[in-house]
């Protein structure tokens, strides 16, 4: 009895955050099925009659799949960028003595604390600088920069944890350093690896700030900046918005929801060890 009411505040605390969760993405997928007067009269109930010409325009819509790939492309490039180059960066701090790995790496960690929106400024100047304005790199570049921090903590941590005695066979086998980190260390690292990349999708996928400075031409915007256009082009009609919200979420659900159990066990590997 007393361990059931010791466990009782984080019930609380887990049923609280699902209804924060939950309340919001039930009230946009219902009201999408609703017209803007029954989202005016009843905004909580059902849609009655239900309204499917909402999620059907969306997905007839040539311009949301111009803007899907758009975000597909740029979200696929910048994962690819950040674990490339974290992996390298990640297995030289782990694997290797030198001097200054140390401060190097706290160059890293302090990538952390620097916010975004602090470098928007010069970041647009040098965009500018190098022709990168109106161009899909333009964004690419910057989010594969600012997600390296992380990306090289959470690698580099998974990488300590393996034991040097697996190295020292590679080695004996005829590894080389690059041949045991591509033939050894990144298989193991899967879970890791996979970790990563679902936290570089999703943050590139829900990047709306960066997009919006750097992207103004209108074929080559992501959806974050196409639920802006159609909130203008439709700006009296809410549940159409709302319909246009919840499709756009379904590619990074759908993806979070298929690498959910390797994100779990990447972000505990390695854990007890450092």
């Amino acid at each position: 009895m007393i361990a059931r009411l010791r466990t009782y505040p984080t019930h609380v605390i887990i049923w609280v955050a699902a209804v924060f969760v939950v309340v919001p993405f039930l009230y946009g997928l219902l009201g999408g099925f609703k017209s803007s007067s029954q989202l005016s009269g009843n905004p909580l109930g059902l849609p009655s009659p239900w309204v499917t010409e909402n999620y059907t325009d969306v997905i007839g819509s040539g311009v949301f799949w111009r803007q899907l790939l758009n975000s597909l492309f740029i979200a696929v490039t910048t994962t690819v960028l950040v674990v490339g180059l974290s992996a390298m960066a990640a297995f030289a701090f782990a694997r290797f003595a030198f001097r200054g790995r140390e401060f190097l790496f706290t160059l890293f960690a302090i990538g952390l604390m620097f916010p975004f929106a602090v470098a928007i400024l010069p970041l647009f100047v040098l965009l500018r600088t190098f022709g990168l304005l109106d161009n899909p790199l333009g964004v690419i570049l910057p989010q594969a920069a600012f997600g390296l921090p992380l990306t090289v903590i959470i690698l580099r941590t998974f990488f300590r944890s393996i034991p040097k005695e697996v190295e020292e066979a590679a080695v004996i086998d005829g590894c080389s350093p690059f041949g045991f980190f591509w033939r050894v260390l990144l298989p193991i690292a899967r879970p890791a690896l996979a970790t990563v990349s679902v936290l570089a999708i999703v943050a590139s996928w829900n990047n709306f700030f960066l997009p919006l400075v750097v992207l103004n031409d209108p074929n080559l915007w992501t959806l974050p900046l196409g639920v802006q256009e159609f909130r203008g082009q439709y700006m009296s009609d809410i549940a159409r918005i709302l319909a246009y919200v919840m499709v756009s979420m379904v590619p990074a659900l759908a993806f979070y929801a298929v690498a959910e159990r390797q994100l779990i066990s990447g972000l505990t590997a390695g854990a007890t060890k450092g």
